[in-house]
């Protein structure tokens, strides 16, 4: 290969680096509050997680090729343009509401550092601020869009480092640890916990999108999606455990901002505080990417004739901006509409409702993998990946699969809405001629 060639191509290391970038978001930062009256079964959720998201991961990069088309179509050839709709639908509602969670993981953040935000309605509104300033910055265009999460992502691992040599200093010491959470271990605590943990995983689909600029795919991807997927589990399993060793459980589950709280004890308040304001700049450069996505997406069904044509409007510099917006529209209405819940409430069910999203997608991608052809080890991953992603849609809960349910159901009547008036004009515009 020239040079030339490789200057426009990357390989295994910088693709795994995609996945890592694009895992490594404010989902767990908050997590731990969640993970914390669940004991011993989010240890075993972060087993379950890791191992689900590796076989799902070798399943999409078996559907991908190096075309460098996308998945959604990839999947639209195997199973047809519902399928592909209900793909690329899914990971759209998965987008906007990721953007839901990030914004009041940031929000809650911030209330480390300003107390007096901490009530459910004061973080609220300061999610919604954020998402509106984040919505103003990428109208810009996607050169803004990019250096923004560019600034963001360095933050984002120094608090999730720091906590886990907490732990190990402690341990260094002689010094106790906190006990665990006696919650029993039971299929419905694991579930949700499972859940809950894939949704902090969630993410790493992002390295099957650069197949055209990826050198030897078919080798590259998989060992990309795989390593940096058992990388970012590893990570995540340590230091969201060394949060639990570091604080009592029910100093965590009350928490806003566990791994502030957790680096307090050792580091003091300036400290604290310190991490807070990273691990807000982290969330709120997560809460960008989702934004890009969301907006990407619905410009791009907006054109397919899937969605209204007005979500496919660009502004002068070429931003979808009309679909960002839009996005941030469905954002806020998620927000206000669950404010009686707490904090941790609030983003446990959004982090649920996320989830589904991106359930979806595994699951439809699991079933082409199946579809297209596998043997040997290979259907045995495939095949567990499909019964993982039943699994946490079970975790999930009944409420937030209805809601998700609902959604697809609508996005399916608005859908038929739009192709009727796009068969009504083409015959009009036929009779005319």
């Amino acid at each position: 290969m020239h040079s030339s060639d490789n200057e426009k191509t990357i390989g295994v290391w910088l693709t795994g680096a995609i996945v890592v970038s694009t895992v490594i978001g404010s989902g767990i930062f908050l997590l731990p509050s969640s993970l914390a009256p669940l004991g011993k079964n989010a240890l075993i959720a972060w087993i379950i997680s890791g191992a689900g998201a590796l076989c799902i991961a070798f399943a999409l990069s078996r559907v991908v090729r190096g075309d460098g088309r996308g998945i959604q179509n990839y999947i639209e050839e195997v199973f047809g343009p519902m399928a592909g709709f209900i793909v690329t639908f899914s990971f759209w509602v998965g987008s906007w509401t990721a953007m839901a969670a990030t914004a009041i993981a940031a929000a809650a953040a911030l209330s480390r550092i300003v107390p007096g935000l901490s009530d459910p309605w004061s973080i609220a509104m300061v999610a919604l601020g954020t998402t509106a300033t984040v919505t103003a910055v990428n109208a810009r265009g996607i050169r803004a869009s990019g250096s923004f999460s560019m600034i963001t992502v360095g933050l984002r691992i120094l608090p999730i480092l720091a906590v886990i040599i907490v732990v190990l200093l402690r341990q260094a010491k002689g010094q106790p640890l906190a006990p665990i959470a006696s919650a029993p271990v039971t299929a419905n605590n694991i579930a949700t916990a499972v859940t809950l943990t894939l949704f902090a995983i969630a993410g790493f689909e992002a390295g099957t999108a650069p197949v055209s600029k990826v050198r030897n795919p078919t080798w590259a991807i998989p060992a990309a999606l795989m390593g940096g997927t058992a990388f970012c589990v590893l990570l995540y399993l340590f230091s969201s455990t060394a949060v639990t060793l570091i604080l009592s459980p029910s100093t965590t589950a009350s928490s806003l901002a566990p791994y502030a709280d957790a680096l307090k004890a050792d580091f003091g308040e300036t400290t604290a505080k310190l991490a807070a304001i990273g691990i807000a700049i982290a969330a709120i450069g997560c809460l960008n990417s989702n934004l890009l996505c969301a907006g990407e997406l619905g410009y791009s069904m907006g054109l397919r004739g899937d969605l209204p044509s007005f979500l496919a409007r660009t502004g002068s510099n070429n931003t979808p901006v009309i679909s960002q917006m839009f996005a941030t529209a469905l954002t806020f209405a998620l927000v206000l509409s669950n404010t009686s819940k707490s904090t941790v409430q609030l983003f446990v069910f959004v982090s649920l409702l996320s989830a589904i999203g991106s359930l979806t997608v595994y699951l439809v991608g699991g079933l082409a993998a199946i579809r297209i052809g596998a043997r040997g080890v290979a259907m045995v991953a495939i095949s567990l990946g499909v019964a993982f992603s039943l699994f946490a849609f079970y975790g999930a809960g009944l409420e937030a699969n209805l809601w998700g349910l609902v959604l697809m159901l609508g996005g399916l009547a608005v859908r038929w809405i739009c192709r009727l008036r796009l068969r009504a004009t083409k015959l009009s515009a036929e009779g005319a001629a």
